[in-house]
């Protein structure tokens, strides 16, 4: 692997020349567009042109900073002698978009390669935080395959409620369940509400957006340290400014994804997600970020792994402490450093350095956030990979943020046939459960219902009320990642297109061992046969639009969830000017 080499593109070699570098009636139309806007031909002409792509709006509540990032960027693209464009991209603000912000990745990954693809554009700044906007953009970026590289939006502060450190979603869940068993009042709920999230940022625990950019950063998209700078803190808007002077280097130097990403790299994203007790998430979205690459990436990378990395974030919803914790501790250099040899330090990134370069003398400042290797947060590993005849292409779970006691489990069926079957009977107190029994929730996978967050089944309430606060729940959906519980996840294949998880029915039994990674349905194969022959795909709701392409061609989530026709496909060709 080499770094940038110190000749760089002529003038006449840059992308955009293509569109402002040539003679005739098109070169006259574009030259005559960019003067209505107010600009000079001396301002862009000879210079490379950086696109901003900002995923910014007023419901994507994580990115409400943005559009002042965004003038940020453009200071340091004008001091490093480019020229700066900002286009908007799809928003995709988890929590207001319904059903899912999933739903909608693959069309930000779209939308932003198209955007590069059809635009002058040399290099680009990726702008984005809230969990899919950092997938998004990047499998985008990679498919278009021009000089880019990541700005991550950052963590929101830190805040405390009554004296208590307040996780963005993990407390949600957790004082929900108390509300529901009666523990606070509807006023303590409501002053809760008020306070739990006090700026800008993402969700500051290690959900999936946390883990996002700290994995963006290990993969090499963002300047080093990036991942961790708080949202509102004033080192965030210099790294922006940064992040848009080092986009020019790029665009003369050529610097692409493909110059940098390769199988090294993404192993030590897997590593890095262990090491944080990341997002359950992240073990789609590195597959369908590493498919754009051209680099397979299966379930089986990591189980591999898992167990043979400790947990050494101690953050929550596994550990104690929150995101500016971790900035303060050392950030995301000093974790990566904490590593040591479990990460390929060679790997290159934005930068042109390596990695090793790139952590070079970060120290690590309270080693309660970030623990030695000896020390961990736990001794139970931060992910396993299941497979049965419940699951034969796979599912995950989170043990480190489980029951241990429910690592092994066998217990009857609970089954609810879609979401809207599960809100209707979960608190019904004539519904015949137990402490012991297993929840299945069916059609909540990538074609059933574009994959929600409805992993984390609620707890029925009048076993909240008797004190119980786990179960086991399996289900095709995913978990946020601010989120906590016993929970399978993304089994595959899905109940929607036939998956054996479409033919549990209450009280089978069911048995759960994450140790020896198995999930079995205990039921004979004749009975299975059986149920299958009397088994109706259920109807899509989607007649038109988007999610007639979705469901069309979606992939299950051990692919990563990506399209069939973008996953490994070759560029497009650049678009022809005429």
């Amino acid at each position: 692997m080499n770094k940038p080499n110190s000749s760089r593109k002529s003038i006449n070699e840059l992308r955009s020349q293509r569109w402002f570098g040539t003679a005739g009636m098109r070169a006259f139309a574009h030259h005559q567009r960019m003067y209505q806007t107010g600009v000079r031909r001396e301002d862009y002409a000879d210079k490379p042109v950086i696109g901003i792509i900002n995923t910014w709006s007023d419901l994507s509540t994580c990115h409400s900073h943005l559009r002042s990032r965004a003038r940020s960027v453009k200071d340091g693209v004008l001091e490093a002698g480019g020229f700066p464009v900002e286009l908007p991209a799809l928003s995709l603000g988890e929590v207001m978009v319904k059903p899912t912000t999933m739903l909608y990745r693959n069309l930000l990954a779209m939308e932003t390669e198209e955007l590069i693809r059809s635009h002058p554009l040399d290099a680009v700044v990726l702008m984005g935080g809230c969990d899919k906007t950092t997938p998004g953009l990047i499998m985008g970026a990679t498919s278009a395959g021009i000089p880019a590289l990541y700005m991550p939006a950052g963590a929101t502060l830190s805040t405390r409620w009554r004296g208590e450190s307040i996780g963005t979603g993990t407390h949600t869940r957790s004082y929900w369940d108390q509300l529901r068993a009666g523990e606070i009042s509807e006023e303590d709920w409501r002053e809760l509400e008020s306070v739990s999230v006090r700026s800008s940022g993402t969700c500051n625990t290690m959900g999936t957006a946390s883990t996002m950019a700290l994995l963006a950063e290990v993969l090499g998209w963002t300047l080093p340290g990036a991942a961790t700078i708080p949202a509102v803190d004033s080192a965030h808007p210099r790294m922006a400014r940064a992040a848009g002077e080092r986009a020019v280097s790029m665009a003369w130097e050529d610097w692409t994804p493909k110059r940098w990403l390769n199988a090294s790299n993404f192993m030590n994203a897997i590593t890095l997600q262990l090491a944080i007790g990341g997002s359950t998430n992240a073990v789609i979205h590195l597959i369908a970020m590493a498919g754009r690459a051209g680099i397979p990436l299966t379930l089986d990378n990591f189980a591999d792994q898992a167990g043979k990395v400790p947990l050494i974030a101690d953050l929550m919803p596994t550990g104690r402490y929150l995101m500016e914790d971790l900035y303060f501790a050392g950030g995301s250099r000093a974790l990566f450093g904490e590593l040591g040899d479990l990460l390929e330090t060679g790997s290159l990134s934005v930068t042109g350095d390596t990695l090793k370069e790139n952590i070079n003398g970060a120290k690590v400042w309270n080693h309660d956030v970030i623990r030695p290797l000896d020390r961990p947060v736990t001794d139970t590993p931060a992910l396993a990979v299941l497979r049965g005849n419940l699951a034969p292409h796979g599912a995950v779970i989170k043990p480190c943020a489980a029951t241990h006691a429910l690592l092994q489990h066998r217990a009857r069926a609970v089954v609810f046939e879609n979401a809207a079957d599960m809100h209707e009977r979960i608190d019904d107190p004539n519904l015949e459960v137990n402490a012991e029994s297993i929840l299945v929730l069916k059609n909540a996978g990538p074609v059933g219902a574009g994959m929600p967050e409805w992993g984390g089944l609620p707890i029925p309430q009048k076993l909240l009320r008797a004190g119980v606060r786990d179960m086991v729940r399996i289900s095709d959906a995913r978990m946020s990642g601010t989120h906590f519980g016993t929970c399978i996840l993304h089994v595959a294949p899905e109940a929607a297109i036939g998956g054996n998880l479409a033919l549990v029915e209450n009280g089978d039994e069911i048995e759960l061992d994450v140790l020896a990674g198995r999930l079995e349905l205990l039921v004979d194969e004749a009975t299975l046969a059986e149920r299958r022959k009397r088994w109706q795909r259920p109807d899509t709701i989607y007649k038109r639009g988007f999610g007639v392409l979705h469901v069309s061609h979606v992939n299950q989530a051990p692919q990563g969830c990506d399209f069939d026709f973008l996953a490994g496909a070759e560029p497009t060709p650049e678009p022809d000017i005429y």
